[in-house]
């Protein structure tokens, strides 16, 4: 085998070295072809420098741009460590959504609550939080990917980072659409996970652009903003309807109501309503707030009356509806919200 071997590299050999030295002698003809075979299996120290050099002029898709990096750390690490976290919100919601539970909502009063089973949490018949819930799953699994893992197959480093710039987009725009529909639908109503997921996508959106740096972004803004266009077209399709369904009702706007307190007052609540009042502590709420009905009834009938309690919607809630100034001037966040010594309550 070795001899056959010896004999194809000798073969191979271009001609000017085959024809190097003279073959007259038998031993100058062994040495001509030892000396073949060493040019064969050592190269010269020039050929090893060549060997040893990449190829140059690749085509600029094969080769992968240097990962960019934001405080040290990359960016696609910070896409999925935030994206992980938009799934981990959406899936408490999506669990709620789907099995009726109530939302435990750890800043405002009962804002959380209602705008999760409003008709604006549902986009064409698909519960919101499950929509967001895809969507934080593909962000990760696609920065997962862009980091190292190998989850989807054929896909190259330019495609991957291009699909999680439009994603982001998309989220970012359907994100600062339900901000707006917050700010017109549900006037004093604050929802913790819905400014979370805003926050989430916006900073997913700004990791994307830093990606690609503010310089090449501008290449993709007219795809950039064809995602926008479509996705707030499409809410606003799936919104206007359901708004049309809701008109023939009240037209979003509540009528104030008075919810009657059932419980006894104790003697520690009574004393201790006396004492708030006494040093001008005050409870901000809405007629329609349950957990502000909740704090009364908690104290009960003759206490409820001594609190220093502000109605903030006392002509009613909904289109057209505005929070009284003092309200407005306290800079609330959700109900009810105590005043107590100068410092916020809940």
């Amino acid at each position: 085998m070795a001899t056959i071997s010896a004999a194809l590299a000798i073969s191979f050999l271009p001609s000017p070295t085959r024809f190097a030295v003279p073959t007259t002698d038998f031993s100058s003809s062994r040495i001509k072809r030892a000396a073949r075979f060493r040019c064969c299996a050592e190269p010269s120290s020039q050929e090893q420098e060549t060997s040893a050099t990449p190829p140059t002029g690749l085509p600029e898709k094969l080769a992968r741009a240097s990962p960019s990096s934001l405080l040290g750390i990359s960016t696609s690490t910070w896409s999925a460590g935030v994206a992980g976290l938009g799934f981990l919100e959406t899936g408490y919601l999506t669990y709620l959504k789907l099995t009726g539970s109530e939302a435990f909502c750890p800043i405002s009063g009962g804002g959380c609550g209602d705008i999760l089973d409003s008709d604006y949490s549902v986009v064409f018949g698909i519960p919101l939080p499950l929509l967001g819930l895809v969507a934080y799953g593909l962000v990760t699994t696609l920065s997962l990917q862009e980091n190292g893992a190998d989850l989807l197959p054929g896909l190259d480093d330019l495609d991957i980072r291009l699909t999680l710039l439009l994603l982001a987009t998309s989220m970012a725009t359907a994100s600062a659409y339900f901000l707006y529909i917050l700010s017109a639908k549900f006037v004093g109503v604050s929802c913790s996970y819905c400014l979370l997921s805003a926050f989430l996508s916006f900073t997913l959106l700004f990791i994307r652009v830093k990606d690609f740096g503010f310089d090449r972004i501008q290449k993709f803004a007219g795809i950039q903003l064809a995602v926008a266009v479509i996705v707030a077209l499409a809410l606003t399709n799936s919104y206007s309807s359901a708004t049309t369904q809701l008109k023939g009702k009240d037209d979003f706007v509540l009528e104030p109501y008075e919810t009657e307190i059932t419980t006894e007052s104790s003697p520690f609540a009574i004393s201790l309503a006396r004492h708030l009042h006494s040093i001008g502590a005050k409870m901000y709420g809405a007629f329609w707030c349950s957990h502000c009905n909740e704090q009364k009834q908690m104290f009960g009938r003759e206490a409820s009356k001594i609190l220093d309690y502000v109605e903030c919607f006392p002509n009613g809630a909904g289109k057209g509806k505005k929070m009284t100034q003092e309200c407005q001037a306290a800079g609330l966040e959700g109900f009810p919200t105590w005043f107590i010594n100068g410092k916020v309550r809940f």
